[in-house]
């Protein structure tokens, strides 16, 4: 199968990208350790990370294909998402849409999920190669706005990121998008250390996507 069709079906698969961000490389290596044990194996490390390109090569040394499909968020340029790309990064997220990055993306046949927030937008990030619409901030719109986006645009890939949470998380499967992105109400515990914590919401986030989507 062609590398950038499988990356794409893993993070469909499983339905949910954890979204990375940590103060320092050992926290971030100890957060998604903690989602890929609770079932997440898409894993976004954020270029606010300090250290994020060392985080994606110790990652991709420390799990198999199996168990990992690790990314780069926060990704504001093409220079950035090439670091992270020859790191080991398997698919490129930006919060908004940059054109040199997609090209960059196109180039090396790797993954690029823009942030858009507008129709207007999610055409020109589609007509430019983006392969997953990530719908940011998601929090701005809540899970309704999908269905506004589907209707002119049903083709269009979708993954909001920010405002996903427990209780919501299965509406916006409900709606038409392919996987949802989750950052603090999945990784909150790691702020006291509390990594169990984040083991189990991983759980509780994957287990309500799979419930979801055999109701559809």
């Amino acid at each position: 199968m062609i590398e950038k069709i499988r990356t794409l079906n893993k993070i469909t698969d499983v339905g949910v990208v954890a979204v990375v961000r940590a103060n320092s490389i050992e926290e971030a290596e100890k957060i998604s350790a903690a989602c890929i044990e609770g079932g997440i194996s898409a894993i976004e490390v954020t270029f606010t990370v300090p250290g994020a390109d060392k985080v994606i090569a110790s990652l991709k040394e420390k799990f198999s294909e199996k168990e990992l499909v690790v990314g780069a968020g926060t990704v504001l340029d093409s220079e950035t998402a090439r670091i992270a790309i020859l790191a080991g990064a398997k698919y490129i997220v930006s919060p908004g849409f940059d054109l040199e990055t997609a090209k960059l993306c196109n180039r090396y046949q790797i993954p690029y999920m823009p942030g858009c927030m507008t129709i207007t937008e999610i055409i020109k990030a589609m007509e430019a190669g983006a392969d997953v619409i990530k719908v940011f901030p998601g929090s701005a719109f809540g899970p309704s706005i999908i269905k506004d986006f589907k209707a002119p645009l049903p083709q269009a890939p979708i993954m909001p990121t920010g405002g996903v949470d427990l209780e919501n998380v299965g509406q916006w499967i409900k709606n038409g998008c392919i996987a949802v992105g989750v950052g603090g109400k999945l990784t909150a515990g790691a702020k006291t250390g509390n990594y169990v914590e984040v083991t189990r919401m991983a759980k509780l986030f994957v287990e309500k996507v799979k419930e979801v989507r055999r109701s559809l």
